[in-house]
């Protein structure tokens, strides 16, 4: 009889990769820990914890000294939990509540000294395209399907088809922002609920016209409140088997809650003490959901963000990174000229091998930020070649670029809108994850590159070497050639004198 002590020693494991995914949302802090194995996802691990985040903003934008330090303290509790995970195995994303409030690098600053890894505040769009992602991977329907995703702060609204999202929108009303708005101290009253549903529905005029339009074939909700509501929806039909949500029963836990008259009174076996206050305001945007787009039924999904950021970052350790097929959509409807993109990058990332280390600056995320800025920094052309710069910084801090979080999006566009001309540094905003002295950096490098591709030729340029010390940046060209080039001599100079408006000193050698 063999040994069971003995049985897989001989057996080689497989190469895994661990990962992580926190969702900093304006209920609740999500964790999602997991492996990739043989390009699968399994879940190993998952935290939840009730912040309420969304209760301290107010309505000027600010969030509260307590909500910041109840977050923190969540965080404390969770950084356990991915201790001693490798930077690229950990990504943060953060959704409305700090994406709304006005001080929010004050919590993201606070943060770094309880986790080493950075805190991504993401748009509303990138927010529904990753919980569609999440849905998309752990759920196999056929055809079109609306996804609808209720948050603490903000409701994301969803139609894609397999993997691919058509429609993303994300509107300002969720479940905690609504209870403090319709449904205060726990009172529950009919006319609190038709306001509410009111307001909901005001929101969806933004969107229920297009959306009935394109269509759909089934209907997910997913996240805390669509699960709740689901649960709660069987225990009143005092059946287990139907997983499907009406408008009929939507109506019926609306009585009941009226009837309750408070959320302390609301006698739910399944309810628990963290969605008691919230569910009015969760069933109050669903049933609003259900008449302005005319949804039949619906199921819950428990894939959400967190899993739509884990898998994503399996396919980007196995597939090509989503943010160029972002750059390739880009490039098409601009009509970018590829072939000048490509010198520019090519020019630009020598420069950058060459000096990165030495301004320490040697990581993937800035080679990449430096490498998308070159591929997209005439974006703009298609509007005027006057003010390209400006056009082309307009356009990329404004379109959706999906792979891209809001810092990294409002970086890009700084980099390219510095392209060229005057650079005003006064207008280089403070970034969390950003130094002043790393941006000014990476706008000296994309500079140099624009330039020494001026003439737009190919074979043009000889091997050029850079250097980098402290705030200055040395190229030395073959002995004798820019004395050949005495305009493109001239624009050099110039150029060197624009420069040092951000600080760096460029010389030749």
């Amino acid at each position: 009889m063999p040994n069971p002590e003995s049985v897989l020693e001989n057996l080689e494991p497989r190469h895994t990769t661990k990962v992580a995914a926190l969702d900093i949302g304006s209920n609740s802090f999500h964790l999602v820990v997991a492996r990739i194995v043989a390009g699968s996802v399994q879940i190993l691990h998952k935290v939840k914890q009730r912040v309420r985040l969304a209760e301290g903003l107010d309505e000027n934008g600010i969030l509260s000294d307590e909500a910041i330090e109840r977050g923190l303290a969540t965080l404390k509790i969770i950084a356990d939990s991915i201790s001693g995970f490798e930077p690229d195995s950990v990504r943060i994303v953060a959704t409305y509540t700090l994406r709304k409030a006005k001080n929010a690098k004050v919590f993201i600053k606070a943060a770094r000294d309880i986790l080493p890894y950075p805190i991504e505040i993401i748009s509303g769009t990138e927010e529904a395209r990753l919980i569609y992602n999440g849905v998309a991977h752990t759920s196999h329907v056929s055809g079109k399907r609306l996804v609808i995703d209720i948050g603490g702060g903000s409701t994301e609204f969803i139609i894609g088809e397999s993997l691919e999202t058509k429609l993303l929108r994300s509107l300002q009303m969720g479940c905690v922002s609504y209870t403090k708005r319709f449904f205060k101290q726990g009172e529950i009253k009919k006319k609190a609920f038709d306001k509410a549903i009111t307001a909901a529905q005001q929101e969806l005029e933004l969107i229920d016209e297009k959306y009935r339009a394109v269509g759909w074939q089934s209907c997910i909700a997913t996240s805390g409140t669509a699960k709740i509501i689901t649960i709660l929806v069987q225990e009143l039909k005092d059946n287990p088997l139907d997983l499907k949500v009406t408008y009929k029963d939507l109506q019926n836990l609306i009585k009941v809650c009226c009837d309750a008259g408070h959320s302390d009174k609301l006698e739910f076996e399944a309810l628990s003490e963290d969605r008691r206050g919230v569910l009015a305001a969760g069933i109050a945007i669903l049933t609003a959901a259900f008449k302005s787009l005319e949804i039949t039924s619906l199921e819950y999904s428990p894939a959400a963000l967190r899993e739509g950021v884990i898998y994503e970052m399996e396919e980007q350790l196995s597939r090509p990174d989503i943010r160029v097929r972002t750059a390739e959509s880009l490039a098409t409807r601009y009509d970018v000229d590829t072939a000048q993109a490509n010198r520019v990058l090519k020019t630009t990332m020598s420069i950058f091998d060459q000096c990165a280390k030495a301004w320490d600056i040697n990581t993937k995320e800035h080679r990449s930020m430096l490498g998308w800025a070159a591929l997209l920094h005439e974006i703009g052309l298609q509007i005027n070649s006057q003010g390209v710069q400006r056009h082309s910084g307009y356009i990329i801090q404004n379109v959706d670029m999906p792979g891209f979080n809001q810092e990294q999006q409002a970086l890009l566009s700084i980099l390219v809108r510095f392209h060229r001309k005057k650079i005003r540094s006064a207008d280089i905003p403070e970034f969390t994850h950003y130094t002043f002295e790393c941006v000014a950096k990476l706008i000296a490098m994309l500079r140099i590159g624009v330039l020494l591709n001026i003439k737009r030729q190919d074979d043009l340029l000889p091997d050029i070497i850079a250097s980098a010390k402290k705030d200055t940046l040395t190229l030395t060209f073959p002995e004798g050639w820019l004395d050949t080039k005495p305009i493109f001599s001239a624009d050099l100079q110039r150029e060197m004198e624009q420069i040092t408006a951000v600080g760096i000193v460029v010389k030749e050698g």
